[in-house]
């Protein structure tokens, strides 16, 4: 989840995956997916090793202008012949292959229409091995002068997970000047369709931390807050242990533990299904406690209703900050998942100060990680919407929104939310 590393990484691996060449290698490693079939078969870092009649293998490489181009696939079959079905742009390819060593197939040429995304899905026909085949890249060789295609281009610094991953997308929101913020209000929607696993909505981040809902599988969904160590580190075995987040209050039904992998700290995850459609509510609470450390506790609920529910509380310990770098975002944290579309609306964004005001969120700049600021995918957008502001990714959608603008919501009549602050659970009046 601690998306700000990914620029950094992506930064060192390419300034752009936007290739203009004779010929486009479209390595299956970073731009294929299995879209159907029984599950049996995974795309990996060399490609894809496919097995199964139902399996459907889908790769995808963006465009900048229509034409013709002439396709093949690099690939080999380990024993016997293969049969293999190829689909785009309205276009269908058969072709029957053989051959133990990497070689290219050719599959022939199609007329892209317009710029944008492009899928070819391949099928199996038949074989008389156990593999139709293990397919490397996809090869393309445009007719037209000078175009250009955007896909990930290669592994350098694990670019084939993330960009496999897709994008994720940020607001970053502008806060009052020269007021002390200890809590942050926020609201989400997620429409129908557009939550897949490995979706992480997050509606409250802040300097230390992040809080909000994920689809953990098809089954399962999550409400997630966390407070990362002052000890940076990936391992929480590593953190000493003056130096550790430790739990003071969690709510009925929250399990609390430590996280690494990126960053590492303390997390509380509460098992809830949440539904798309409907509009949730975040709040959480930033204060130092006069001590050396800084207390975060985040509360849940649902829009329209009174009651909040207690998440945690965490105490984070050499810290002495009220609520800094406000701000929501959107990812994909499953791979296998990256070419489903994702999207969410976040709305009703509202700080309070120290002195019991409340201030209204009405500014945000849009960004992106390295994945999107490489060029590796230019599936990411963002706005202004009805309800408040957008972030939507995945999909290999073509709407896309440039990066680094700034977003105003019109100035409207705005009621502050109304709130108990003494009868919430694991609040510290003080």
């Amino acid at each position: 989840m601690r998306t700000f590393l990914i620029p950094l990484l992506s930064a060192l691996v390419s300034s752009s995956s936007v290739i203009a060449a004779d010929v486009w290698r479209i390595p299956f490693g970073g731009n294929a997916y299995v879209t159907a079939g029984s599950g049996q078969d995974r795309v990996g870092g060399n490609g894809v090793r496919w097995e199964s009649a139902d399996t459907v293998v889908s790769v995808f490489f963006h465009v900048d202008r229509p034409g013709e181009i002439a396709l093949a696939l690099r690939l080999r079959v380990p024993e016997g012949k293969s049969a293999i079905e190829a689909r785009i742009a309205g276009a269908k390819f058969g072709t029957e292959t053989e051959g133990a060593e990497f070689h290219e197939v050719a599959l022939g040429k199609v007329t892209v229409k317009e710029a944008g995304y492009q899928r070819l899905d391949l099928r199996g026909i038949r074989k008389s091995g156990n593999r139709f085949a293990e397919v490397s890249d996809l090869v393309v060789t445009p007719a037209v002068d000078g175009a250009k295609a955007s896909f990930v281009r290669n592994n350098d610094g694990g670019m084939f997970y993330w960009g496999r991953r897709g994008p994720s997308v940020h607001l970053n929101y502008r806060l009052p000047k020269d007021k002390s913020l200890e809590y942050a209000y926020g609201e989400i929607t997620v429409p129908p369709g557009e939550d897949p696993a490995g979706s992480y909505y997050m509606a409250n981040g802040f300097g230390e931390g992040y809080y909000g809902i994920q689809v953990k599988s098809p089954t399962e969904r999550w409400v997630l807050f966390s407070v990362w160590s002052p000890h940076q580190t990936d391992r929480p075995s590593e953190i000493p242990a003056e130096k550790r987040v430790t739990v003071l209050k969690k709510g009925e039904g929250v399990r609390t533990n430590d996280f690494g992998g990126e960053g590492a700290g303390g997390q509380s995850v509460l098992v809830y299904p949440w539904k798309a459609g409907a509009t949730y509510r975040f709040l959480t609470k930033v204060k130092p406690d006069g001590k050396g450390s800084t207390v975060y506790t985040s509360w849940f609920g649902e829009a329209g209703k009174a009651d909040w529910r207690l998440i945690a509380s965490f105490k984070r310990p050499e810290t002495n900050t009220h609520l800094t770098g406000f701000h929501s975002f959107l990812e994909n944290f499953y791979d296998a998942d990256g070419y489903r579309r994702r999207g969410a609306v976040f709305g009703n964004q509202w700080v309070r100060d120290t002195e019991g005001a409340w201030h209204k969120i009405t500014s945000a700049r849009f960004t992106g990680d390295g994945t999107a600021g490489g060029g590796h995918r230019l599936d990411y957008a963002g706005g202004v919407t009805k309800g408040g502001f957008f972030l939507r990714n995945g999909g290999f959608f073509n709407e896309r929104t440039p990066l680094n603008q700034r977003f105003e919501l019109a100035p409207a009549p705005a009621t502050a939310p109304e709130i108990d602050f003494g009868k919430l659970d694991g609040n510290d009046p003080n």
